[in-house]
């Protein structure tokens, strides 16, 4: 009998940067922005600081940001756990999840980001095209946006507040 394909994150099980397994139905009944992130873009400084301000504001209201270090743009998360825990949590002040450094993208992509391009596609295409693309997930796991690299996290306000049931 084949494996029933996941209805939501929460079918999935991902390792912490420190290596351990995190059931993501840790996060059933919060609001997830899952990011894939990386130290050295041209987008780091603005992306990080704008996901602490929203994870500061938003975080007891039921919002978590989960950070996925990806080296496939540009080699610009080249550090291994240990390095990239020191740089996001000292230069960049992250007080939301890291979690292990993954692919997003072709044979060894994370199972997890199989599932969110597979839910929402691209624009052009479903892989994933640079650093900082943000997948905005509702409280039962379900995919509800996808939004580009370039997109501000705080234009994603509106959108978290509306999931959260807040204004």
């Amino acid at each position: 009998m084949a494996a029933e394909s996941p209805k939501s994150v929460h079918n999935f099980t991902v390792k912490d940067i420190r290596g351990n397994d995190v059931p993501l139905s840790n996060y059933n009944g919060k609001v997830l922005l899952i990011v894939n992130v990386a130290s050295k873009c041209g987008l780091t400084q603005s992306n990080y600081k704008e996901l602490n301000v929203l994870y500061q504001k938003y975080k007891d209201q039921g919002l978590e940001i989960l950070a996925f270090p990806c080296n496939q743009f540009g080699k610009q998360e080249p550090g291994d756990n240990e390095e990239i825990q020191e740089t996001v949590c000292t230069m960049f002040k992250a007080e939301f999840p890291i979690f292990d450094k993954i692919d997003v993208n072709g044979k060894n992509a994370a199972p997890l980001y199989n599932f969110l391009k597979a839910e929402k596609g691209g624009f052009f295409v479903d892989g994933i095209k640079w650093n900082f693309t943000k997948f905005l997930i509702n409280k039962e796991g379900k995919v509800v946006e996808r939004y580009a690299p370039i997109t501000s996290p705080l234009k994603i306000e509106k959108d978290i507040q509306n999931l959260l049931g807040s204004s």
